[in-house]
């Protein structure tokens, strides 16, 4: 396998990518673009300060944001998630709350669901082709 950007940590060498997407509850078409920015912004900081991980890409529509994101093999992707939505939630209700309380009575922001993808490496079809061409004990 050709050299990818890999990763070192004292026991493994890594380069595990995801892509996540997290929508608004009920779609709603929240997100404008001082809100992106306060999020991207909460983002980076949650994933190199507190996960030991970094964000790749980021951007978004008005009713949902797509995550590029490198982690750390240490981090449980869930609980990731979990803290992401869970942080910026409060931080965007707090500081726009005009622009959210026009869609939302209750405390809410983001919808429970959330899609994450492992992505970036070879094809899943080369990797199986390379793990057939190894040879036998």
């Amino acid at each position: 396998m050709k050299n990818q950007d890999l990763k070192l940590l004292y026991h493994c060498v890594y380069n595990l990518q995801y892509h996540l997407v997290l929508v608004t509850k009920y779609r709603r078409k929240v997100i404008n673009q001082p809100i992106i920015t306060k999020l991207e912004e909460h983002f980076k900081y949650l994933l190199n300060d507190r996960w030991e991980s970094e964000l790749l890409e980021f951007n978004g529509e008005p009713d949902h944001v797509h995550l590029l994101i490198s982690l750390n093999p240490k981090v449980d992707p869930s609980k990731l998630v979990n803290n992401l939505k869970t942080v910026s939630s409060r931080i965007i209700r707090r500081d726009f709350p005009e622009q959210v309380d026009k869609f939302y009575r209750k405390p809410v922001f983001w919808s429970r669901s959330y899609c994450i993808i492992t992505c970036g490496g070879a094809p899943l079809s080369v990797l199986k082709q390379y793990i057939e061409n190894q040879k036998g004990v």
